[in-house]
């Protein structure tokens, strides 16, 4: 495996090296962390992946799974790693599945946030794949602005997602995130934060709020690379200390499961 890891295609049933690089589109794509071995919700990135598969095309459940079984294999079970695999609809090469075996990239426990002067641009807000370099580029006018993440806001000024993480936030003893009046992109680790909120005993809820209506409140982004963090700036907005992040930071770190 080279520094920068493995591109594999997924063809007669075998992950198969590729050393160039698919131009077609980006359909569906999925990556979680990898610390020496362990994974969290690895199942349920694999269901997700599936789903949003299946919305586009009816593809074949038999062959996805094989798919999962031949990553699952591929995972490496020493270091931290950001896999991520991928489903190119319209490549010609073997079964438009890929496995792409990254380093992980730096993690952080906290970080600053932007808010993106314009509405929410993503065209398939509720699919991680199609709008994942429209994504990339936004974080990166967030680092122009001299912070880590954007956040996405609908025409009316509320809260969708950052633009590579979901937003949660407290109010009190309740954890909070984004209702479906917007549009964000389902989030394996909200739900992971809600449930582990809920097995000790606080409330969770979803609501419409604008940047606004979080003043002095905790904020956290949340993702499957940096699992909890804790934003300590957002523009002129005051932020909350962190009174519950160490916390969960650990609970997270403990739902990670041995791949094999």
């Amino acid at each position: 495996m080279g520094v920068e890891g493995d591109f594999l295609v997924f063809d007669s049933g075998e992950l198969i090296n590729f050393d160039k690089t698919d131009k077609t589109a980006l359909s569906v794509a999925d990556s979680w962390l990898v610390e020496n071995g362990r994974v969290r919700s690895l199942d349920e990135h694999f269901q997700r992946f599936e789903n949003w598969v299946i919305s586009i095309e009816d593809f074949p459940h038999n062959l996805m799974q094989n798919f999962f079984d031949a990553v699952t294999e591929k995972l490496p079970t020493e270091g931290e790693w950001f896999p991520r695999i991928e489903f190119r609809q319209h490549s010609k090469l073997g079964d438009r599945l890929f496995l792409r075996i990254r380093r992980s990239p730096e993690r952080t426990p906290s970080l600053s946030l932007w808010s993106y002067p314009e509405p929410d641009p993503r065209e398939t807000p509720q699919i991680k794949g199609p709008d994942l370099a429209l994504c990339q580029q936004i974080r990166r006018k967030a680092n122009l602005h001299g912070a880590d993440e954007a956040v996405l806001l609908d025409e009316e000024g509320f809260i969708a997602d950052g633009a590579l993480s979901s937003i949660l936030w407290w109010r009190g003893d309740v954890l909070c995130a984004p209702d479906d009046s917007t549009q964000w992109l389902d989030s394996i680790t909200r739900k992971e934060l809600f449930n582990l909120a809920t097995q000790a005993g606080y409330q969770t809820i979803s609501e419409r709020c604008r940047p606004d209506d979080l003043n002095g409140l905790e904020i956290w982004s949340a993702s499957s690379l940096q699992g909890v963090r804790g934003v300590d700036q957002w523009g002129d907005l005051e932020v909350g200390s962190f009174q519950k992040l160490s916390s969960f930071r650990k609970r997270l770190a403990l739902l990670g499961k041995q791949i094999r």
